[in-house]
């Protein structure tokens, strides 16, 4: 991959996905995340004063993407 066609750098989670999801829609990718106890503290919003919500996830998740028709 030419400099030119190299992804710019991403530093936020939201970037990573939205990246991803857009490399794979339409090449019947399926991406499959196992989580075993995993524990997040989910921010209101940004800045210090924001407020947490304490999310555990326990299962599996699969993200399929297929080109519409």
């Amino acid at each position: 991959m030419s400099e030119a066609e190299a992804p710019d750098e991403t530093t936020t989670w939201p970037e990573l996905a939205i990246g991803l999801y857009d490399r794979l829609t339409g090449r019947n990718a399926e991406i499959t995340y196992e989580f075993e106890d995993m524990e997040v503290d989910v921010p209101s919003k940004t800045g210090d004063d924001a407020d947490y919500a304490h999310w555990r996830v326990d299962g599996t998740l699969t993200i399929t993407t297929r080109e519409n028709e």
